[in-house]
């Protein structure tokens, strides 16, 4: 791949808040266009290649928490450079294995206009592959989280679903995630702005409602 081209790539890759580029292609369920789907969460993730064992371990176990995103009004999509075909026949062998239900579409995107788009493809990993990347975007098609992987690490679905939630729960709440957050702990209250609200922080009736180890940094349950 050229320099030219290199730099084309490099700069098309989404920041967190940007708007997801909007693209049409053909999946394993039909015609798809990303702005279908305004109006709910989005959970986009690429893989390098179909009848490969790390991706398919990966769609096994998509497959089986599909259930779990669709629960948090969030749509499965998914995208590698392979055809439509390849695809239809590598989730027909993965259901056939494995017993599960591949019920989200793949994106066939055989022109790499997709990944091009989203930045997947990493010369200094494969010049044609896609890299395993997951985009979260939010109702508006914003980008809101994007996690990138190297070909040979296999993606945690547990931490997806962790970052959606604590997405969600940050927009829903006004408020933050800890390190480590699942769903149900206390979260982080925004910092305060001033000094006034700093010194708040400190007093008996703040202190009362929430857990306040010093003034910039205090964690609350949901619903106080």
């Amino acid at each position: 791949m050229s320099t030219a081209a290199t730099q084309e790539t490099s700069n098309s890759l989404p920041r967190i808040n940007d708007p997801a580029p909007d693209f049409e292609a053909k999946s394993t369920q039909g015609p798809l266009k990303l702005s279908d789907y305004k109006g709910k969460w989005v959970v986009l993730f690429s893989h390098p290649a179909d009848f490969t064992p790390v991706c398919t371990t990966e769609f096994v176990e998509f497959a089986r928490r599909s259930e779990e995103f669709k629960g948090r009004g969030a749509q499965l999509v998914g995208l590698s450079v392979d055809s439509v075909p390849a695809h239809i026949a590598w989730i027909r062998n993965i259901e056939g294995h494995f017993g599960v239900k591949i019920d989200f579409p793949v994106v066939a995107d055989l022109d790499t206009k997709v990944a091009q788009k989203y930045g997947l493809i990493h010369p200094g990993a494969s010049e044609t592959a896609t890299v395993r990347a997951v985009f979260i975007i939010d109702p508006d098609q914003k980008v809101r989280a994007l996690i990138y992987y190297p070909m040979s690490l296999g993606r945690n679905i547990d931490e997806v679903l962790r970052a959606l939630d604590g997405l969600q729960t940050a927009d829903q709440n006004a408020c933050a995630t800890p390190a480590n957050w699942q769903k149900g702990d206390k979260v982080v209250v925004p910092p305060p702005q001033t000094i006034e609200d700093a010194s708040k922080r400190m007093e008996p009736e703040f202190q009362s409602k929430n857990e306040v180890t010093d003034w910039y940094l205090s964690k609350r349950e949901l619903g106080k």
